[in-house]
């Protein structure tokens, strides 16, 4: 398996792949491949790996800029990740966390954030405590530091993530 930058021509693929992704998820409303066009779009989509195994994109991430409190400081927002259905549980996942954490932190960002669960995230370094979203469980509000302090507060996603599910 690659890990390896998003190329031009890959759009459709990751497309696909986050929509299948996540149409089974209870908690999903279906926007998800709809906020990586628009992250794409707007220059908000800061890091974007793919996973590829035998030519066929397998998994992808994304990571874009967040404020913490009204202050864009060196902290973004991992997701929506996705990894194809036949290949999950495999740590695909994972390998394209660790690669953008890696990068990330080499660009001198300051921390990553995300809403998820913690019993999936905790192993890519991931804790819960700092930070408030949207009035959700603060557990599910998660954050790794890469360099310095964490502050807290109250995150704020790129505009992207407003979009509205595609039909």
């Amino acid at each position: 398996m690659e890990i390896r930058d998003e190329r031009h021509g890959d759009e459709d693929a990751i497309h696909a792949l986050t929509a299948e992704a996540f149409q089974p998820m209870p908690y999903s409303g279906g926007t998800e491949p709809a906020i990586i066009r628009a992250l794409r779009a707007s220059g908000a989509l800061t890091l974007s790996l793919v996973a590829v195994e035998d030519g066929a994109i397998v998994g992808h991430v994304a990571f874009s800029p967040v404020s913490i409190d009204g202050v864009q400081d060196g902290w973004f927002g991992l997701g929506p990740i996705s990894v194809r259905a036949d290949r999950r549980r495999q740590g695909i996942g994972r390998a394209l966390i660790a690669e953008g954490l890696r990068r990330l932190a080499e660009d001198g960002a300051r921390g990553c954030v995300l809403i998820g669960d913690p019993a999936v995230y905790r192993g890519s370094g991931f804790a819960s405590g700092r930070f408030r979203y949207a009035g959700l469980d603060p557990r599910l509000v998660q954050h790794v530091v890469l360099r310095g302090e964490a502050p807290s507060g109250e995150i704020t996603f790129a505009p992207a993530f407003d979009v509205a599910a595609e039909d």
